[in-house]
C-alpha cells in the first residue's frame, strides 16, 4: 500500500509541476512577448497555440492530476501517510481552482478568438474593397486581441499561482509522507 501511496502521489506532483510551468511560462515568456507583436501577429500566434495544445501531451498531465489527488487523498486517509492528507487536500483544492479558470475563463476566450479572421483577403492583393478592407480588419483584429489578451493574461496569472502553490504543497505533502512512519521504526519505511 505505501508504494503505491508514494507512486500515486508521486506522479500527482509531476503533473501539477508541468502544469505549473506551463502556465507560469505563459506569464512571463510567451504573454510578454506576444504583447510586443502586432494584433495579427498575437491573435494568429495565440489561435495556432491553442490548437496545438489540444494534444496528449498536453491533456495527460492537465486532467491526471485530478483524480490521482484524490486517490491520494485516500490512501492517505487509509495509511500511514496520513499526515500528508491536509496538504494532499490543499493541493486538490488549489488544483482544482486553476482548472475551473482554465475551463470557465480561459478556454471560452481561447473558443471566441479562434473564431477571428485574420486572413489578408483579397483587399490586400488588390482585389476590391468593401467589407474585406484591410484596414476593417485592422479594426477587427485590435477589437478581438483588447476582448481577450488583458483578461486571458489575468486569468492565465492566476491559475500559474494556484497551480504553482499547488505544486509546493505537493512537494511538502511527499516529503512529509515520505517521512511519514520512520518514527520508531529505526528509520526504515
Amino acid at each position: 500500500m505505501r508504494a503505491l501511496q508514494t507512486a500515486t502521489l508521486l506522479v500527482a506532483t509531476l503533473g501539477v509541476g508541468l502544469m505549473a510551468g506551463l502556465f507560469t511560462a505563459f506569464a512571463y515568456a510567451v504573454m510578454p512577448g506576444l504583447r510586443r507583436s502586432d494584433d495579427r501577429t498575437c491573435v494568429q500566434a495565440m489561435q495556432n497555440i491553442n490548437r496545438a495544445i489540444v494534444n496528449g501531451w498536453f491533456l495527460l498531465p492537465f486532467l491526471l492530476p485530478i483524480p490521482l489527488l484524490v486517490l491520494a487523498a485516500i490512501l492517505a486517509r487509509n495509511g500511514p501517510g496520513r499526515i500528508a492528507l491536509p496538504w494532499i487536500l490543499a493541493a486538490l483544492v488549489l488544483y482544482l481552482a486553476g482548472f475551473l479558470v482554465t475551463g470557465g475563463v480561459n478556454v471560452p476566450l481561447n473558443n471566441a478568438l479562434d473564431k477571428v479572421p485574420t486572413n489578408e483577403g483579397p483587399a490586400a492583393s488588390g482585389g476590391s474593397g468593401g467589407s474585406g478592407d484591410p484596414a476593417d480588419r485592422s479594426g477587427d483584429l485590435q477589437a478581438a486581441r483588447d476582448g481577450f489578451e488583458g483578461r486571458w493574461v489575468t486569468w492565465n496569472l492566476v491559475r500559474a499561482l494556484a497551480h504553482t502553490t499547488a505544486f509546493g504543497v505537493l512537494a511538502w505533502a511527499l516529503f512529509l509522507h515520505g517521512t511519514a512512519g520512520t518514527a520508531g521504526t529505526g528509520g526504515s519505511v
